[in-house]
């Protein structure tokens, strides 16, 4: 029960305390922990999702609250890919199956259909006293795990999945960190590289940061629908190699930032979804249709999670990794650090096998499922068209077609003399450009630079998520301001 945790009973520490202060003996000194003494590693991470627009753009909120007068009455967040915070609503049986698991008495309930109360009694079967509160197994739970690699199983055509190759994880990125992690070693020309995709999703470049691994950047081609051209790859690939070990190649399918599919070869891969025109090849499948002299040497791992497409559930953190070829006993130091931090969240992986575990043809929530998954996908793809064609209408910006994700990367062109009261105010030119359009419009994206692109080109990543009303007004909106901001500066 209540242990007092200090360091001396507290009697004792009281009066120890007032025996110092009386010779004076307590050293007046600055404290332990500063920004000069701190992590150097942890000063080097960046991570533009979250950084100085979006705070800002929360100070505005808090402001419009107070009732400060500003042009616009509300602020629309489409720099994070947060779906449901953008109104997107919950698949129902998903939430069904969670709220069974969470407050068990519900099992008793006729409200909910059997289907749904079947996949709770089997979660809560495999969690310890039977409660999803309790510690699972470090590697994620036995049952969710058998589920992930069927589903993988059936995903590519029957090409074979191994349970005990599944790690599930809390969220997508935290497996991402811990292969990364696995893989970072050397020192001097021997350090690890890290290949990425430019533009990228930022959780590469902090957890780079973060381990001091070195970033090895690949550019994506924008003028054809960011493709990945393998003579690119080369280039960067023999660069790097002048000073460090490149070790690991990134990609995404279809890309964050940019939405595009990728046809391409990895060795560590993370897949979202597409919309019509594109079929979606998963890697391992690749990887096995090129023949056992790839299939059964190349070192690969994927990631999937419950955070983006139609489920965007990512408050959940549930994700899981499939490695494949790894070293025995690189495994088994893969499941010693994942042991250490115990499990991933147990509701996340629940969910984690909802998702791989859906309802089928015949059963009770089979119609509505299916209904609310297609309702969310075309409303995407709608939208990704409509992103599309308002941009493209604006002079100055150059929108490709957005294909899968959800998130669109436009180009802009800004006038010189934007760039150069950019640059005098030690600003990126695309930062300047977000900062104003929030200021003006309450619009909050992010910009380019965040995500990195080529040298002298300017960009802003939005998500396509909110509501299709409030995505006609944020890009009408966004059109009047470039014209105006274009007139302003030139």
């Amino acid at each position: 029960g209540g242990q007092n945790r200090s360091a001396f009973p507290a009697a004792q520490g009281e009066h120890l305390h007032q025996k110092m202060s009386e010779n004076g003996a307590l050293p007046l000194r600055g404290k332990v922990l500063t920004v000069d003494t701190m992590n150097a590693n942890v000063k080097k991470v960046d991570y533009a999702v979250r950084g100085p627009i979006v705070q800002r753009a929360v100070q505005i909120e808090k402001e419009l609250k107070e009732g400060v007068k500003k042009p616009f009455e509300e602020v629309i967040k489409a720099n994070i890919g947060d779906a449901h915070a953008m109104g997107q609503r919950p698949i129902t049986f998903f939430r069904q199956v969670m709220a069974l698991c969470t407050y068990p008495q519900l099992l008793d309930d006729n409200k909910f259909p059997e289907d749904a109360k079947n996949r709770a009694r089997r979660i809560l079967q495999s969690c310890g006293g039977n409660s999803i509160g309790a510690y699972t197994t470090s590697q994620g739970i036995d049952c969710v795990r058998h589920d992930v690699a069927n589903y993988i199983q059936r995903r590519d055509g029957g090409i074979p999945s191994d349970p005990d190759n599944i790690y599930l994880t809390t969220g997508a990125s935290d497996g991402i960190v811990t292969i990364l992690k696995l893989l970072t070693a050397g020192e001097g020309r021997t350090r690890t590289g890290v290949m990425i995709s430019i533009p990228q999703y930022p959780l590469y470049s902090a957890s780079i940061a973060e381990l001091g691994a070195v970033q090895i950047n690949y550019y994506l081609n924008e003028e054809k629908c960011w493709s990945l051209d393998i003579s690119e790859l080369q280039r960067s690939l023999q660069a790097a190699r002048e000073h460090c070990d490149p070790r690991v190649l990134c990609i995404i399918n279809p890309g964050n930032p940019t939405g595009e599919p990728l046809r391409s070869f990895p060795y560590k891969t993370k897949s979202n979804y597409i919309y019509k025109g594109c079929e979606f090849h998963s890697f391992k499948k690749v990887l096995f249709e090129m023949g056992p002299e790839y299939s059964s040497k190349v070192e690969l791992a994927s990631f999937h999670s419950t955070s983006k497409c139609y489920m965007g559930e990512c408050g959940f953190r549930g994700g899981y990794m499939e490695v494949i070829n790894m070293d025995p006993e690189v495994k088994a130091q893969l499941t010693k650090l994942v042991s250490v931090r115990l499990c991933p969240p147990a509701p996340g992986q629940a969910l984690m096998d909802l998702v791989v575990n859906s309802p089928q043809p015949g059963e009770p929530s089979y119609q509505t499922f299916i209904k609310e998954r297609t309702d969310v996908l075309s409303a995407l793809a709608e939208k990704a068209k409509l992103t599309e064609e308002i941009l493209n209408t604006v002079p100055g910006i150059s929108c490709n077609p957005v294909q899968g994700a959800m998130y669109s990367f436009p180009r802009i062109t800004l006038p010189e003399r934007a760039i150069n009261e950019a640059k005098a105010k030690g600003q990126a030119p695309d930062m300047f450009y977000c900062m104003k359009l929030l200021e003006e419009t309450g619009i909050c994206l992010v910009p380019g630079s965040g995500f990195g692109q080529r040298e002298g080109t300017y960009h802003f990543r939005m998500t396509i998520l909110p509501p299709t009303d409030k995505l006609k007004i944020m890009l009408n909106k966004l059109k009047e301001f470039h014209q105006k901001f274009t007139q302003q500066y030139s």
